[in-house]
């Protein structure tokens, strides 16, 4: 009898234990939060209104959790409520879970994956048929676009890259072995699809950048960053060879968590190596292509970059 309980004992020590662990991997699983984040998704702080990345941003897409890439809103369902944060009227079914405000007042909303505060919700104000207004702070959430999710399904995955002048960027990735497509464009700005002329200003904020797709079945995203960093000086601040000015600056557009840390690994790579580099991370906003002429320019001139000259470092 002592045997049988001392079984079932250990049974269920193990069960608990096991199951202790699998919520602490699944826990550590979670996305790495800054201070500004922390604030807001952990301990429920507000951003200031009009201040948010997305607020209005209506591109086609789906707005994720920040801290665990749940699935949360799509884009079809926002509108613009002008009251500074991004809104929508419906969120993806059993995506968002409704809680009690500790104010007595209101309903605060969270990710019903992890508990993510993502703002509150808010019923018949009258903005849409529906009645609903989810209240979201744009920095509990990420924003991922149709296209990239696309080609996730296809064994396809998107990358943004500014190393300079766009022109010798897409020169040296529409070369590289298993890319798919290259677009250039501008990212990282305040200002809606802006022109180029708008961008050699250097108020609209944009970064000149190549948008590079590839089949993950010949290359890795591993290899793009390379390739990034072999093809330009990271290390030039404001600017890349002869061409300054902000819209010139290297930055790397992450659109997951895992290609920020595989960019992360290679400047810690190149810190090593004794690098100063000036590269910057930034999630992947909008990305506005720019026009026909500047497209595989290149290609179209029988030229070749004048500051985009490929060396080996890894």
């Amino acid at each position: 009898m002592k045997t049988t309980l001392s079984i079932i004992i250990m049974g269920m020590f193990l069960f608990f234990s096991q199951t202790a662990c699998n919520q602490q991997v699944k826990k550590m699983k979670y996305n790495s939060l800054t201070p500004e984040e922390q604030a807001v998704i952990l301990h429920k702080a507000t951003e200031r209104p009009f201040t948010g990345e997305y607020d209005t941003v209506f591109s086609k897409g789906t707005y994720v959790c920040k801290q665990c890439n749940a699935p949360l809103y799509r884009s079809n369902d926002k509108f613009d409520a002008h009251c500074g944060w991004p809104s929508f009227d419906d969120a993806i079914p059993g995506a968002v879970k409704r809680i009690p405000d500790a104010d007595g007042q209101r309903t605060e909303i969270v990710c019903a994956n992890c508990g993510a505060h993502l703002g509150h919700v808010f019923l018949n104000e009258g903005f849409t048929p529906k009645n609903t207004r989810y209240c979201v702070n744009s920095i509990s959430m990420k924003f991922i676009p149709d296209k990239v999710m696309k080609a996730e399904e296809n064994n396809q995955e998107t990358a943004y890259f500014a190393s300079g002048c766009f022109w010798g960027t897409q020169y040296h990735f529409m070369k590289a072995i298993g890319v798919i497509s290259t677009t250039v464009g501008y990212m990282g700005g305040h200002t809606k699809n802006p022109t180029y002329q708008e961008v050699c200003t250097g108020r609209t904020g944009h970064v000149e950048t190549t948008e590079v797709v590839f089949d993950k079945t010949k290359t890795s995203y591993e290899d793009m960053i390379k390739l990034f960093f072999e093809t330009h000086d990271f290390t030039q601040v404001g600017g890349q060879g002869p061409d300054i000015g902000d819209q010139y600056r290297s930055v790397i557009f992450y659109t997951s968590e895992n290609q920020k840390i595989m960019a992360e690994k290679y400047i810690g790579i190149l810190t090593q190596k004794g690098y100063k580099v000036a590269t910057i991370l930034k999630p992947a906003p909008e990305f506005w292509k720019a026009e026909d002429y500047h497209q595989e320019y290149y290609e179209k001139k029988h030229g070749t970059p004048y500051c985009h000259i490929y060396r080996k470092i890894f």
